[in-house]
């Protein structure tokens, strides 16, 4: 084939196929169809170069594909399983072609169940963590599984009967667990694993007057900007705050140990502030009996802002105002939290005292506990200006100035909700009962 040609013709599994260089473009320079292609897009062939290139892979899947890059949309035959798509589609490198054909961007009020995923595991479950490309992890008791973006699971994390707190991706190849410290032994605190092998890679450490100690870690999270490393630590002496670390190094570059009434040893909740370079911390029942959030300056060792409910709940009101997750608005002014009921109240970081809560009106009615229902404390998440919390079987989404409730995401099997994330454009939830968890997405929007 003379270079310049328009017409590129494909053997592939013995069916022929036609196509043009306009098409192959289509594909991007980082796939395989676009690296035939030279810096002028034209077919980049040499003298003597075959009449056509033979590929030994399925015809059908090569069929849908090329018809994806000449028309922008995904059309999947009955008989063609998603699997075997996304296994071709990633050896030609157009997984992200049709990952953006067949699902759009985020959105809480267009989000539809795609899956539900029975695990292995026999015991409760702890925590589920979505990863930046659309997998998840799944920590039950002193194991974690993990899912790649086709939910095909690879080998789990064993922390050799060491009970697992957190778990969360540094980034979509690796994973972070923190677990509680084992008694009688020496071990315990955290580690960094390979998402694809399971194979701990890195061990932390804390240090306390020069010497390495064995700790409980609890909550995390990561600082992408500084990659840095925060988890809430509690040893057998004075090693009790918060402890960071440097997410190439693994070495301890800080630690806020904590004073007097702010308990950041037993944290439940850690949160990157971005932009202000903050951490909020936030101890809430039922860890301890009352609720203490702060934010913390790690470059003065300050505590710029706190606030709790001690003294500020009577016992006819207890009920009502009991704070159970808390997050920082993304413009960084307040702080959101929620009660049993799923009412949302606001902190105003602005005062320095925190001031009350300023409760939102009943967000939903109020909602009995069933018998037999095992109890789900809600959790708030933030995701592309919408708010989402978890309350029984429901994620309710939020939007709008006056966060008005827009649309509630519910499943048939698994009970109650136990823990949900979202990550890579999906939003993953975790069922309290038969061990299950879903997957939401949101559809593309219909072409008119």
């Amino acid at each position: 084939m003379a270079k310049g040609s328009d017409r590129v013709r494909f053997n592939v599994g013995g069916k022929i196929f036609e196509t043009t260089t306009t098409t192959l473009a289509n594909a991007g320079r980082d796939s395989m169809l676009g690296a035939l292609l030279d810096e002028d897009w034209n077919l980049n062939a040499g003298d003597g170069a075959a009449a056509e290139y033979f590929i030994d892979r399925n015809p059908a899947c090569f069929s849908v594909l090329l018809d994806l890059l000449r028309s922008g949309e995904l059309h999947l035959p009955p008989h063609l399983p998603d699997k075997l798509l996304y296994r071709e589609a990633l050896f030609y490198g157009l997984l992200d072609h049709v990952r953006a054909a067949r699902w759009g961007p985020f959105d809480g009020d267009r989000l539809r169940l795609s899956s539900s995923i029975y695990g292995r595991a026999p015991s409760d479950a702890t925590a589920i963590r979505a990863s930046p490309d659309g997998g998840c992890c799944v920590a039950h008791g002193r194991v974690v599984h993990i899912y790649d973006w086709m939910l095909d699971e690879h080998r789990p994390i064993n922390l050799d009967y060491q009970q697992v707190n957190d778990a969360g991706y540094v980034d979509s190849g690796h994973i972070v667990v923190t677990v509680s410290e084992r008694p009688g032994h020496t071990i315990g605190g955290m580690g960094l694993f390979s998402s694809s092998s399971g194979e701990l890679r890195h061990r932390f450490r804390v240090y306390h007057d020069g010497k390495a100690k064995t700790f409980t870690a609890g909550a995390l999270c990561f600082s992408d900007s500084q990659f840095k490393i925060f988890a809430s630590c509690k040893g057998r002496s004075n090693e009790y705050g918060i402890g960071v670390w440097d997410q190439n190094t693994g070495d301890q570059s800080d630690f806020f140990y904590e004073p007097p009434g702010c308990p950041f040893g037993e944290a439940d909740e850690l949160q990157w502030i971005k932009g202000d370079n903050f951490l909020m911390v936030a101890t809430i029942f039922p860890r301890i009996e009352k609720c203490f959030i702060g934010i913390l300056d790690f470059r003065e060792k300050n505590l710029v802002w706190s606030w709790t409910d001690e003294g500020r709940m009577t016992t006819a009101s207890l009920d009502e105002k009991r704070v159970l997750h808390a997050i920082v608005m993304e413009n960084n002014r307040s702080i959101c939290v929620v009660n049993q009921y799923e009412d949302l109240g606001f902190l105003d970081l602005r005062s320095n005292r925190g001031g009350g809560v300023r409760w939102s009106s009943r967000s939903k009615l109020l909602k009995r506990k069933v018998r037999g229902e095992e109890t789900c404390y809600p959790k708030l998440v933030m995701k592309s200006g919408q708010l989402f919390s978890s309350m029984n079987d429901t994620i309710s989404v939020f939007s709008g100035p006056d966060w008005v409730l827009t649309s509630t995401l519910r499943s048939s099997v698994g009970g109650s909700i136990h823990d949900f994330s979202i990550g890579g454009d999906r939003l993953f939830a975790l069922h309290s009962e038969e061990n299950v968890f879903d997957m939401w997405e949101s559809p593309t929007l219909p072409i008119l």
